[in-house]
């Protein structure tokens, strides 16, 4: 296994830490951190994104035009303040970001229809084609580690992952993205309460 920053690098081995030196700090009653799995979230995570970095590069872009594109290609119509609600980002962080995008026609944004203040976005054939592109790629690497696990393991990492997430305000306005992204979670396996 390579690192950009490191070269080889070893895959985790939870066993080749001195176990011990955490306990003395670990007030009484507190649960023992779980550093197996939270190394090989760090690990998973690094090469998932890893394989879009590397597509992304070609384009000169990075894993902000890739989130920003993403959602708009899965929610065409998206409103600019839905996405930055569902991103959890400033308009300062998303706006060299959307203008990259939309100059270089990967989406377009057009007035809502009912308020012509409001900015929809919505993503060109080249938009699409980038955004397919990705998640194929990301998707091969889900199969293949699916393909390793026990039938069932799809229903299980999902549950898994939407538990591992903050569930969105219950409260959120209908219409606005916390809205939609509180109807996704509770459609998840594991997602709602």
């Amino acid at each position: 296994m390579e690192d950009a920053f490191h070269g080889k690098v070893e895959p985790p081995r939870p066993d080749s830490r001195d176990a011990g030196a955490w306990r003395e700090v670990l007030p009484a009653g507190q649960q023992q951190p779980m550093f197996d799995l939270i190394e090989l979230f760090f690990f998973a995570y690094r090469d998932f994104i890893g394989d879009a970095d590397r597509l992304l590069l070609r384009y000169n872009f990075g894993r902000a035009h890739h989130r920003v594109l993403y959602f708009v290609d899965r929610r065409p119509g998206l409103a600019v303040a839905e996405l930055l609600d569902l991103l959890k980002i400033t308009k300062q962080s998303l706006s060299r970001v959307l203008k990259d995008l939309l100059d270089q026609l990967y989406l377009e944004q057009r007035p809502g229809v009912c308020d012509r203040r409001q900015r929809l976005l919505f993503p060109t054939n080249k938009g699409r084609a980038l955004a397919l592109e990705l998640a194929q790629l990301q998707t091969r690497r889900f199969a293949r580690a699916l393909d390793s696990l026990p039938e069932g393991a799809r229903a299980q990492a999902a549950a898994f992952l939407a538990a591992v997430c903050d569930p969105p305000a219950q409260d959120a306005p209908r219409g606005t993205a916390q809205a939609a992204s509180q109807e996704v979670w509770e459609e998840m396996p594991g997602g709602a309460s």
